[in-house]
């Protein structure tokens, strides 16, 4: 069976690597000398991995994948990501910020989504619940959600990117509700105490029933990103935590590979999986390379690029 993707190929999610961040002086002449692109625009992971894969992406469920990423099962039930953002009132327009698991410990969103299915939660109907830093809603008729999680919106108006026409009528009611329940609640008035951005709405996206399994070709996986291990169960792929440096992804795959990178506070990680990834490709071992920077930037590497030595510099890599 011939397959959508190189098998000698790796695919690498990566941290930021614009403004001077990759240390190396040579590791930035080595992809200043790649195909070098920034997208137009914010996507969201799973689209551009399985774009580079030339796999088709889920048409919805993202939330659902999310959830089976975590815990392994299927979810049987309609799912929607419902995750803590601040929607910053500005002169004449909102304005969104993403949190994550850093800004925003369970410790904090604990409590505000057991809040939310205290006030908000039926039954019947719909339910708030959390695993680990995500939280996720439970509908039992679909609702329609944004396509996109927050990361996607970061720092710009909402607007574009939530459900519009008649049928986003139980969006925008729900959405006002848990504006209103979070308001006041004592973990907001303690974190603008302390100077931090109050959690003052969720966004609601990707949802839908997961799909499915079947068996579709995928190559090996090394993620602690749920949504990516979430769709590589769903196709019976193989998966793996992240194991903490490239070699051990090139030492446990046959072929080629997929990795996220975690976006760690460690300064050095990035220099050092952009050194260890060009050594597998000097020696061979990859033929090719698709680098997908966490700020939008991508560059896919050859062996043969190594010969544009008129290349030295990079407008996307430079401080």
């Amino acid at each position: 069976m011939a397959l959508p993707y190189d098998k000698a190929s790796a695919i690498v999610l990566l941290p930021a690597a614009g403004g001077g961040r990759i240390r190396d002086e040579s590791l930035r002449r080595w992809l200043a000398r790649a195909d070098l692109r920034q997208l137009d625009a914010p996507r969201e992971l799973l689209a551009r991995v399985l774009e580079a894969l030339k796999l088709p992406s889920p048409e919805s469920g993202l939330g659902a994948l999310r959830m089976w990423g975590q815990t392994g099962d299927r979810p049987t039930v309609w799912i929607a990501a419902a995750d803590p953002v601040y929607l910053e009132p500005r002169l004449d327009h909102l304005c969104l910020h993403a949190q994550d698991a850093v800004s925003v410990p369970p410790a904090d969103l604990r409590p505000l989504i057991d809040h939310l299915e205290s006030a908000l939660g039926e039954s019947e109907s719909i339910g708030f619940a959390r695993l680990g830093a995500c939280g996720y809603l439970r509908a039992s008729r679909p609702i329609a959600t944004s396509d996109v999680p927050p990361y996607v919106v970061h720092q710009d108006m909402p607007n574009e990117h939530i459900p519009s026409g008649q049928e986003a009528s139980g969006y925008r009611k729900l959405v006002s509700e848990v504006e209103m329940s979070l308001h006041d609640h004592e973990v907001n008035e303690r974190r603008v105490a302390a100077g931090q951005q109050p959690i003052n709405c969720l966004w609601l996206w990707g949802g839908g029933y997961a799909p499915e399994q079947e068996s579709v070709p995928h190559p090996p996986l090394f993620a602690n990103d749920p949504l990516l291990v979430g769709h590589w169960l769903s196709k019976t792929g193989v998966v793996a935590s992240w194991p903490g440096d490239i070699p051990s992804c090139a030492e446990a795959a046959a072929g080629g590979f997929v990795a996220a990178v975690p976006d760690e506070d460690d300064p050095n990680v990035l220099d050092r999986c952009l050194s260890d990834l060009r050594d597998l490709l000097r020696a061979g071992r990859l033929s090719r390379l698709t680098l997908m920077f966490r700020d939008g930037v991508e560059a896919s590497v050859e062996a043969g690029h190594r010969w544009r030595f008129w290349r030295r510099r990079s407008e996307l890599l430079d401080d």
